[in-house]
């Protein structure tokens, strides 16, 4: 780890311009540590921000199972042992190895151009010196199931489609499916590739990459997403009429297998029968960037509170902070971690992923989600502009395998996803995306989170586990 300087961004902001309230000193928090106390001061921290510039400058790219995740984990041990954390360690677990290699496409005829491409995590490579065929195009994922055998058979498809940007990012799981299924549908029905038109909402020059896996006995084939931009593009030159020809260049293939690992710390709790809550996000990233929304900013964002909290004094409760391994490639390291901690008592579980803009909604999921304890939660987070929600939280990749195999309580403290999907998966995640002042929002709602639900004497009644698969 090359050590850095503590100094401050120079970004400031205060709670009393969020809160409308006097600002309050950092070390008035020991003397004072009631969850407006701890939250207030919360907007004035950038321990988050330092977290976050530390990993992605002196880290940068962290694609799963590889040496730069190794790397990571190695900066992660050192991070939370300095931050002071307790029990710091690392849960190893192997996986397959996807890696990226070259990647062109370019417009053969009728009217020849290049467009920007990535591969799609798990794709194969193209024979030497590419792939050159002609274009079967579908409007969405429908068509292209409906479509017949001899309509892709032998060619390169492409797969269009619109997606709105949303406050919740409710739009991404549907949209989703195009790129999770649809080389695998395509592959069935006979085709060389596909190329689909990337699952974002901009209109930037930049494809977004992410995982899709191979199901139903599907061969492995090219697959890759274009920019924004050249979808459309390539959906205005076939709507000419002519016969299209491209050219795919893939250079990516699967690389064996190798490790990756869950990186742990703790805030050992007063009272060891009291449970765990579970708060974390994920360490690895996609490999054409810096992976700062995605998701260094969530690790950064939990840890930051739970520092927080452990500097106003021991809790009741153990808070464990997970830094889960290979999220992106399928979930890998909530897996593992579900596996290995499914005996051991969980009070709640929640995970920051979905980049750094402010929380304006909190949900639960629990045996009785309007318990007192949630409403206690929701009450202390109102005055961040934190709207209670109605429907079920899901946690997320990293932390529903828990929560699905030991029936924990689980919380959502939803980020404003508007811009998310203009960057996720992309070359533009770096940390210039990031606002500061945001970032500190939900570090003081995560610290209002666990400073109640670390500490309070109730608990949220868990579910019935889901029964085993």
């Amino acid at each position: 780890m090359i050590k850095r300087p503590l100094a401050r961004t120079p970004f400031l902001f205060t709670a009393a311009a969020l809160l409308g309230t006097s600002t309050i000193a950092f070390s008035a928090i020991a003397a004072s540590p009631d969850p407006a106390t701890l939250r207030e001061a919360a907007l004035q921290d950038d321990t988050a921000w330092d977290i976050l510039e530390g990993i992605t400058t002196e880290v940068g790219q962290r694609l799963a199972a590889t040496p730069a995740e190794a790397r990571a984990r190695e900066w992660a041990v050192a991070e939370l042992k300095r931050q002071g954390f307790a029990n710091v360690h690392v849960e190893t677990f192997t996986m397959p190895v996807w890696q990226r290699g070259e990647e062109t496409a370019e417009i053969v005829a009728p009217f020849p151009q290049k467009l920007a491409v990535a591969a799609l995590g798990n794709s194969s490579g193209t024979p030497a010196g590419g792939l050159t065929a002609e274009v079967a195009a579908f409007d969405g994922l429908d068509a292209l199931v409906k479509a017949p055998a001899s309509a892709v058979a032998g060619k390169i498809v492409f797969v269009n489609h619109h997606m709105a940007a949303q406050q919740d990012g409710g739009s991404y799981g549907e949209i989703g499916a195009i790129r999770r299924t649809g080389p695998s549908i395509a592959s069935q029905k006979g085709a060389l590739a596909i190329v689909i038109r990337s699952i974002g909402t901009d209109h930037h020059r930049v494809p977004h990459t992410g995982v899709q896996t191979w199901v139903n006995g599907a061969k492995a084939i090219p697959a890759a997403a274009l920019s924004v931009p050249d979808a459309e593009q390539l959906a205005r030159v076939l709507e000419r009429g002519k016969p299209v020809t491209l050219h795919l260049s893939i250079g990516a293939g699967m690389a064996g297998t190798g490790t990756s690992g869950n990186v742990i710390a703790e805030v050992p709790g007063r009272d060891p029968k009291a449970g765990i809550v579970l708060v974390g996000g994920h360490l690895d990233s996609w490999d054409l960037a810096t992976g700062t929304i995605d998701d260094a900013s969530g690790l950064a964002i939990v840890t930051a509170a739970a520092k927080r909290i452990m500097a106003a004094g021991k809790p009741r409760r153990t808070i464990r902070i997970v830094w889960f391994g290979a999220e992106e490639p399928g979930g890998f390291g909530g897996d593992a971690y579900a596996k290995a901690h499914a005996g051991e008592k969980h009070v709640l579980v929640g995970e920051s992923d979905s980049g750094a803009d402010r929380v304006w909604k909190v949900d639960f999921t629990a045996a009785d989600p309007k318990a007192p304890l949630a409403d206690r939660i929701a009450l202390a987070l109102a005055p961040l502009g934190i709207t209670r929600g109605s429907a079920r939280a899901h946690g997320g990749t990293d932390v529903g395998p828990i929560a699905q195999v030991t029936g924990a309580p689980v919380i959502d403290l939803h980020q404003d996803a508007t811009r998310y999907f203009d960057i996720h998966h992309t070359a533009d995640d770096t940390l210039d995306k990031v606002d500061p002042a945001q970032l500190r929002q939900n570090v003081a709602a995560w610290t209002a989170m666990l400073a109640i639900a670390a500490e309070d004497a109730e608990q949220l009644a868990p579910v019935a586990p889901a029964p085993e698969r």
